[in-house]
């Protein structure tokens, strides 16, 4: 159950730079603790993992969509130019990594194994990325995977967690389900401990795949960076806990370890998305904002996802159900069902 159709293929394909709405309101619904000026970039030091002069050992990016972006000057700034450098790579720019450009139908994921041995523990993680200092701070920096190389569109909705978090959009999950839209859910640490039995039965629904969104639902950093008033994590030793805090938490859930990784406010610096792959994860972000942090009126909600397309990610929230983005998908997925758009979990179009 890996994608969902109505009609035939339109073949049409969309490319999206309409980012620009994405200022301090965007992904409010993930921010606990206000809002305040993103900071500058990182300043020069030893290079990132990725980065060419990076010794052996260290895990470089790849995939669709992964690659440098000038992290953003101003929380003003940020949309149309990262917006810009993550549709560099669309599906027929000439990268990015396998999909299935040329097939109707997506190959379903393999079984995730229980525990995979080549993860690398705390020790091992602190010893190879301790002395690291990030190049890059923002939504789409080196390593981080915004967009498919698949004709397939990949919903995604996070669950934060958190004060004012912990709820869940019914009304969003029963138009995913009555349409056969299949999404991949980022669900975090306090989402989970709030929502145990749902958390397990939304595991068990074959339409949907879980990934990992946070421990403590904190920006990714090495060096205590924030994004929207909230400060990131501290130092790699609490990037490793962010990380895996989760990543066992929800494997004690449903059995398997998730695939695909997006931290809190989805802000990332360049090393900590290198750790990411390291521990076994995907990091993943977006191209488009579907519903600006679940603060979007249902018809912006609608109109920004009904600008979905080949290979493009969609970020929204299923927390927060007093919030348009019910509505709003309510009244877009028909419409891109009926252009002959399909839908596919991240699973089903990512390489891992």
């Amino acid at each position: 159950m890996g994608d969902s159709k109505r009609r035939p293929l339109a073949g049409r394909r969309s490319v999206l730079l309409g980012m620009a709405g994405l200022a301090t309101a965007a992904l409010a619904a993930c921010a606990d603790n206000g809002r305040g000026a993103l900071p500058d970039a990182a300043g020069p030091g030893q290079m990132a993992p990725g980065s060419p002069s990076n010794g052996p050992g260290v895990v470089p990016p790849n995939g669709p969509g992964a690659g440098p972006a000038t992290p953003p000057p101003s929380i003003a700034a940020l949309s149309s130019e990262q917006a810009a450098a993550a549709l560099a790579a669309k599906p027929g720019s000439g990268e990015g990594g396998s999909g299935d450009a040329g097939d109707q139908s997506p190959v379903p994921p393999s079984s995730a194994p229980a525990l995979p041995a080549a993860i690398p523990g705390k020790p091992q993680i602190l010893a190879e990325f301790g002395s690291l200092r990030p190049q890059e701070w923002g939504l789409h920096v080196t390593g981080v995977v915004n967009n498919s190389a698949s004709r397939h569109v990949a919903l995604t909705f996070d669950a934060c967690g958190g004060p004012g978090g912990t709820g869940c959009d019914h009304k969003l999950l029963k138009s995913l389900r009555s349409l056969n839209v299949p999404a991949t859910l980022f669900i975090n640490s306090r989402w989970i401990n709030a929502n145990k039995s749902l958390a397990a039965e939304l595991a068990a629904d074959p339409l949907f795949e879980l990934s990992n969104h946070g421990t403590l639902h904190l920006p990714l950093s090495v060096n205590g960076k924030s994004a929207y008033g909230i400060a990131g994590t501290a130092n790699p030793a609490a990037v490793y806990e962010e990380l895996m805090g989760n990543q066992a938490l929800m494997h004690e859930l449903t059995g398997v370890s998730p695939r695909f990784f997006r931290p809190g406010t989805a802000f990332y610096d360049d090393v900590a998305a290198s750790m990411t792959r390291r521990l076994g994860m995907l990091p993943v972000n977006f191209t488009i904002n579907g519903d600006g942090g679940a603060t979007f009126a249902p018809a912006t909600v609608a109109g920004e996802v009904a600008k979905a397309g080949a290979g493009d990610i969609v970020i929204s929230h299923f927390n927060r159900p007093g919030a348009g983005t019910a509505e709003g998908y309510a009244r877009a997925l028909p419409r891109l069902l009926d252009r002959g758009v399909t839908f596919a979990r991240l699973g089903d179009v990512l390489p891992v």
